[in-house]
């Protein structure tokens, strides 16, 4: 080290000192309506590795934690017997203001041939969809520069809409690319949309979305047998 590099150094309470904190822990605050500054892009999380729904989790609370109005709408998670019916999120959900949610699965998973109809979850499939296009509909006619009331519905808009497992209807056949890329034409400026689920690359979104993740695999509890677990799948 120079005498150059002695002069500059800076002590570990000079680092502290200038981190945005402050090197102090900041006080949570209550939460207020408030409305983001840069919202507007679309975000795909897919991959055969546990994390999707939970990434779009986090943001979604990470958002309603600034007073952003948020709703989660779920495809393809009706239930199975290995999960109860009321998830984790949905208590934590309730818990906090500005967030919502709906789920619009047939129980079963489709293809699984675990006994549930197929043909009912392909009308599920489609009627989450007719939901979505209103939900993206209503944001448009929504004021997204403003804050949103969030104890109101989501018909009165949001500022980020997570549409969770709608990739993974489209691998299923459920749904088509086409209804996807729909959505996100008519997707108004300030919306920030999230999309979830697939095993398999959505190509497709390569181009419309501002940010794809692949969530890979390396190991997964599933593969020895254990199966869904309270408090960490559901």
């Amino acid at each position: 080290m120079t005498d150059g590099d002695d002069a500059t150094a800076q002590t570990p309470a000079e680092t502290r000192r200038a981190t945005p904190g402050g090197g102090v822990r900041p006080a949570a605050t209550d939460i207020e309506p408030s409305a983001p500054e840069e919202f507007g892009l679309v975000q795909a999380w897919w991959g055969d590795g546990k994390g999707k729904t939970t990434a779009a989790l986090g943001m979604a609370f990470r958002a309603a934690g600034h007073g952003y109005r948020v709703h989660l709408l779920q495809f393809m998670k009706g239930g199975a017997d290995s999960v109860e019916g009321v998830r984790g999120e949905y208590n934590a959900i309730a818990a906090v203001p500005g967030i919502s949610y709906e789920n619009t699965g047939h129980y079963g998973w489709h293809g699984l041939l675990d006994g549930s109809d197929e043909d009912e979850h392909l009308a599920k499939a489609r009627g989450a969809l007719a939901r979505a296009a209103d939900l993206v509909e209503a944001a448009g006619d929504a004021d997204l520069t403003a804050p949103l009331d969030l104890d109101g519905d989501p018909e009165a808009g949001v500022h980020l809409l997570v549409l969770d497992e709608i990739l993974y209807a489209v691998d299923q056949g459920l749904l088509d690319e086409s209804d996807v890329l729909d959505l996100l034409d008519a997707k108004p400026e300030n919306l920030e949309l999230v999309l979830t689920g697939s095993h398999t690359d959505p190509e497709y979104l390569h181009d419309a979305a501002d940010l794809v993740t692949e969530v890979r695999k390396v190991k997964h509890p599933f593969d020895a047998g254990i199966r869904a677990r309270k408090g960490t799948e559901y």
